[in-house]
Order: C-alpha cells, then sequence, then structure tokens
C-alpha cells in the first residue's frame, strides 16, 4: 500500500514526538496508534534516558494496546512512527498482533547515517520489521522526512558524544 496523504500527517506527527523527546534529552524517536476510524488512540516518544532501554514508544504502543483493545481493533489499527522498529518493538507488536506499520525513517537508513559518523553498534540486531514479523503489513520510508531526521539522530550522537563529525576532519 502506498504512503497516503492521511498517512503523512500521522508521520509528521512521530517525527514532532521525536524531536521532543531529543530537546528532553532522549533519543529521537516519536510513535502513535491510529484507530481504523482515524483517530488517534495513544502517542509516546523515547524515554530511555533514565536507564530502561525498553521505553521505546512502539513497545509502549503494544503494552497499551493489549490492555485497551479487543484483538480485533488491534488488528484494524495502524502504528505510525518516527523510525522503523527495532527488534524488541517489532515483536512486540507482532505478539500484540497490531495492524499495518509506517515508518518515516527505516534502519538501513539510520545505519547509514550512523556509519558515516562512525557511530558504534548498539546491542541488538538492526533487523527490518518483516525479518522479525513476517507477514506485518508494512509502509515505509516517506523519503519527505529523511533530511529531517536525519538532522534529529546528527543532534542526538554529537550531544551524546558518539561517533566523530565527518566535517570537522581535514
Amino acid at each position: 500500500m502506498a504512503i497516503s496523504e492521511s498517512d503523512l500527517g500521522h508521520l509528521r506527527r512521530c517525527v514532532d514526538l521525536a524531536r521532543e523527546a531529543l530537546d528532553d534529552g532522549d533519543e529521537p524517536f516519536g510513535s502513535v496508534l491510529v484507530s481504523a476510524g482515524g483517530q488517534e488512540l495513544f502517542a509516546d516518544r523515547n524515554r530511555v534516558k533514565d536507564g530502561d532501554a525498553t521505553r521505546h514508544p512502539e513497545f509502549e504502543i503494544s503494552r497499551w494496546a493489549a490492555q485497551n483493545l479487543s484483538p480485533a481493533e488491534r488488528a484494524d489499527a495502524v502504528v505510525y512512527t518516527s523510525g522503523e522498529h527495532c527488534a524488541m518493538c517489532s515483536a512486540a507488536h507482532g505478539w500484540v498482533g497490531l495492524g499495518r506499520i509506517v515508518y518515516a525513517g527505516s534502519t538501513e537508513q539510520l545505519l547509514t547515517w550512523a556509519a558515516e559518523r562512525g557511530v558504534p553498534a548498539g546491542p541488538v540486531a538492526p533487523l527490518a520489521i518483516r525479518d522479525v514479523v513476517p507477514g506485518a503489513v508494512v509502509d515505509g520510508p516517506a523519503t519527505e522526512f529523511a533530511e529531517e531526521l536525519r538532522e534529529l539522530h546528527v543532534r542526538r550522537w554529537r550531544r551524546d558524544g558518539l561517533g566523530t563529525d565527518p566535517s570537522s576532519r581535514a
């Protein structure tokens, strides 16, 4: 399925949440859960800065949905996110039975941006959503947000002293 204008509006909200997370000292990721009727049901942003690396917004969406929606409502809902789910969040999504995923930035893009700056790899394999949940309905990336997302991540890496700044090399 192609990414629609409505999808882009929800992704804009996710990128804004990612910026909010970064401005609060966290990693720049944000996500929203939208009902089949288009109503925003739940929204969150990364909250890992205090040491709990599981506080990803996609994981929080899965927890919320399991507690508040029927299996049919979960299957019909759409998860929008600023960045493609990590393996942990993909697994939670699959186990809870959530529907379509639409992401602004891909894992592949993030890995490329990190490699350009010499940012070390994280502790979990960077798998695509379908590598974790083969039957997932997934759309992304939305190229309209690529440069903005890249800049958010670069700001985070600079702030946290990760990698090197290629622009400062002689």
